[in-house]
């Protein structure tokens, strides 16, 4: 399974003590691109569960799209 996931920043990001929010507990940083809360992860990776092997997927505007299959 692939997905194209573009990332506009342009250097490391640095997380401090002041990043750490007391109600959300540990911090997770956002591996997929698809967050809403980016850098942080808000779960929106659950989208992904049923992604098929061999399937480039986009999302865009809360929407999947097929990008390019495997043959």
């Amino acid at each position: 399974m692939a997905r194209e996931v573009t990332h506009t920043a342009t250097g490391p990001l640095k997380l401090d003590e002041d990043d750490l929010d007391p109600e959300k507990g540990d911090v997770a940083v956002c591996l997929c691109g698809l967050s809403d809360d980016y850098p942080f992860c808000d779960g929106s990776h659950r989208v992904t569960e049923d992604e098929v092997e061999g399937i480039v997927y986009r999302y865009e505007d809360g929407e999947r799209r097929v990008v390019s299959e495997d043959e």
